[in-house]
């Protein structure tokens, strides 16, 4: 992809986490909003905010088969990187959905206390490694994990929920340190799926030759 086609980079000084969040939660102040306007409003920073959203409720125990969904909403956000946007695209139908401002503002205010302890910890370095062609790779590891969420594994959100809430806050601070840790988040993500898969998968076979025996 010619990077010349490339929209511009956005702000290499770009608020934390957190303040994103607060910003956004206070920017609706009616009883729905739009996914177009969210969109809008996000900018380029629409990637790692989606991700951040999304990756955030799987990192605690939730609902049976919730991170299926979360999953396949992940699925465009990670394509987006692949292909080296900055702004997340969405069709039109996608754009008119509503979302109901209070339960996003419910969200994003559990979750903005968690971001401002560790945030101190995050920083713009490497930057490099946050911006294009890099995020090729990027895209790639973020769409993996999302097809892990996908899968019925029990308990299995944890960790890629983990490891797409730090590839989505090195993205939105620049920290190509974190985003480097966040491969090993993978790695370390995968060994577990595997593992847990594999003994779930034995223990219903092991279960099913007790029953037809």
């Amino acid at each position: 992809m010619d990077s010349s086609s490339l929209p511009p980079e956005p702000s290499r000084h770009a608020p934390p986490a957190s303040e994103l969040l607060t910003e956004l939660a206070d920017a609706f102040p009616g009883e729905s909003v739009t996914v177009g306007d969210l969109l809008d409003r996000l900018d380029s920073r629409a990637n790692g905010v989606v991700l951040l959203v999304l990756a955030l409720p799987m990192c605690i125990p939730n609902i049976p088969g919730i991170s299926t969904i979360f999953g396949f909403l992940m699925i465009a956000p990670a394509l987006q990187l692949l292909l080296g946007q900055h702004k997340l695209w969405a069709p039109a139908r996608v754009r008119a959905w509503r979302v109901d401002s209070q339960a996003l503002r419910k969200t994003f205010g559990a979750a903005i206390p968690a971001l401002k302890r560790v945030e101190y910890l995050i920083k713009p370095r490497l930057e490099f490694l946050t911006r294009f062609p890099f995020t090729i790779y990027v895209g790639l590891q973020t769409l993996f994990m999302a097809f892990v969420l996908i899968l019925p594994i029990p308990l299995g959100n944890w960790p890629p929920g983990i490891t797409v809430a730090l590839t989505a806050l090195a993205l939105l601070q620049r920290d190509g340190v974190l985003m480097l840790l966040t491969v090993a988040a993978c790695a370390l993500s995968t060994y577990i799926a595997v593992t847990v898969g594999a003994t779930v998968f034995h223990g219903i076979e092991h279960w099913l030759q007790s029953v037809l025996r």
